[in-house]
């Protein structure tokens, strides 16, 4: 929860609203004997104009969100989608897309670079993926999209530019962490929904070990807590709620590491209002640093990992509340729920084939075996020891 002043209408709207009705009702007054059937103003109706214009003021409003993280795209998850004459991944969401489609805003982090056929695919341990990857998250209702990670620089300068240019062409998607300029780094974008303005910045602590050229920082955003504290103040006062993306913490931990946990505190020192956490490529808890909500790590949501506690990903859901009222605007994350998706493939004679991403409630013996223990397991590591975090049952 966040509480700040709305200046616009303190400073502003508000002394003119009130002047407006101090002129309306003095021309009421002056006016109420010289023209006939006019009546005078009475405190009645003094009140019903002020409680009139308070109705268009003052306001409760939300929208919805959902987070998935890792679109881990191996090799074999993109033979999988060729259909020889391109790719096509929206086969292997398609029981994703009935749940994520309904939110006004779907999160995921793109772990691949997007750097497309033309500088030729590659994977583990220097990924390249087709621009398709996002077409599919797009048409899943995806609109927002984290781009700093440990393999933004798996294939150098030319695959970020054509990542951030093929994003660029998606105005309507939300991207932050890579950029083709220092000036484009800094720009504020600032996205509005039902009267609430939202934000993300995105950050990576590590690029497996790969410099960034020289002068060209703003092609991924590598943590730094000075340069991220100048971000965070520079649009901290422009938005109603601010979101960053983490990329940090141990691969293949479910527990956050100092690290983790010290850099939650810092931004939520600075008023950041959700982190969302991933890099792990297992699940971790959501919790609570002190008005912060901090998803540590999403895990994995497609992948060709091995084993339950990687291909089990996260989906975490919240309403973002937003009460505007004559001493400002107070802003709060309402019904924050964890929800378990699972990746399945086959084990086929030319490789892993039939990717699909499941909800767990659609789970079976057959899909998963052992499925129920699995999910007793992981959806407690998620709601960790926070008690306002809600469970999406296995069988709703």
């Amino acid at each position: 929860m966040r509480i700040k002043l709305n200046r616009l209408i303190g400073n502003i709207l508000f002394p003119l609203v009130v002047l407006d009705i101090i002129v309306f009702i003095i021309g009421r007054l002056f006016f109420s004997g010289a023209v006939p059937n006019k009546e005078v103003v009475t405190y009645n109706d003094l009140e019903t104009i002020v409680d009139d214009i308070k109705s268009n003021l003052y306001y409760d409003s939300e929208f919805s969100m959902v987070m998935v993280r890792d679109a881990l795209i191996h090799r074999s998850i993109y033979e999988d989608a060729y259909n020889g004459s391109g790719y096509d991944f929206t086969k292997m969401m398609s029981k994703i897309k009935p749940i994520t489609s309904k939110y006004d805003v779907a999160y995921y982090n793109q772990e691949t670079i997007l750097g497309g056929t033309e500088i030729g695919l590659s994977t583990y341990p220097r990924f390249n993926s087709p621009y398709e990857v996002g077409d599919a998250f797009i048409d899943a209702g995806f609109n927002m999209v984290s781009l700093a990670n440990n393999h933004s620089l798996d294939r150098g300068k030319t695959a970020i530019e054509n990542s951030v240019n093929y994003w660029n062409k998606h105005s309507d998607v939300l991207t932050a962490g890579s950029y083709l300029s220092e000036l484009e780094r800094i720009e504020d974008r600032i996205f509005v929904k039902n009267n609430i303005s939202y934000t993300m910045l995105s950050y990576t602590t590590d690029t497996n070990g790969i410099k960034i050229p020289n002068g060209e920082n703003y092609l991924v955003n590598v943590y730094d807590a000075d340069r991220v504290k100048e971000d965070i103040e520079r649009v901290r006062d422009k938005v109603d709620f601010l979101i960053v993306a983490m990329h940090w913490g141990v691969e293949y931990t479910n527990t956050p590491v100092e690290s983790q946990r010290t850099i939650a505190k810092y931004l939520a020192g600075l008023g950041v209002d959700l982190i969302i956490g991933c890099h792990p490529h297992v699940i971790e808890p959501v919790e609570y640093v002190d008005n912060t909500m901090v998803a540590y790590s999403l895990g994995n949501f497609i992948s060709s990992q091995n084993g339950p506690n990687n291909l089990t990903g996260l989906m975490l859901s919240l309403k973002v509340h937003k009460k505007l009222d004559k001493d400002g605007s107070k802003v709060t994350i309402e019904e924050p729920t964890v929800r378990l998706i699972y990746t399945h493939y086959d084990e086929t004679k030319v490789g892993r084939r039939n990717y699909m991403v499941y909800p767990y409630e659609e789970l079976n013996e057959e899909i998963l075996s052992n499925y129920q223990n699995h999910y007793d397991k992981y959806i407690n590591i998620a709601a960790g020891s926070s008690n306002k975090i809600v469970k999406y049952p296995l069988n709703p």
